[in-house]
């Protein structure tokens, strides 16, 4: 069964940084291409970054230079190292990744960016 567990958010205020940790079991980690989504209040969710099983990067407009998504396959974690904070980015975040044609979420962690 997978699962995935997100850890790592809280309160920041603007400005600050936060390290999102997620960590999977259930699947061959290595080979899964992961993300992380964000849904803000009164907001659908949204891709924030993705890193495939090789390691490419890509990330939405809106974090591009202040966020960065990472991998330890021997840890079968992937993180999300947010610097520079705003309240924009106020939201639940959580990870996921697809087995075949199945998506899995995680509960997500909630980060609250305080002005």
């Amino acid at each position: 069964q997978v699962q995935l567990v997100e850890s790592g958010g809280g309160l920041v205020q603007a400005g600050g940084s936060l390290r999102l940790s997620c960590s999977a079991s259930g699947v061959i980690f290595s080979i899964n291409n992961m993300a992380w989504h964000r849904q803000g209040p009164g907001k659908q969710r949204e891709l924030v970054a993705a890193i495939t099983s090789g390691g490419r990067t890509n990330y939405a407009d809106s974090v591009k230079g202040r966020f960065t998504i990472s991998r330890d396959n021997a840890k079968n974690t992937v993180y999300l190292q947010m610097d520079s904070l705003k309240p924009e980015d106020t939201a639940v975040y959580s990870c996921g990744t697809t087995v075949g044609v199945v998506g899995y979420w995680g509960q997500g962690t909630q980060v609250t960016v305080s002005s």
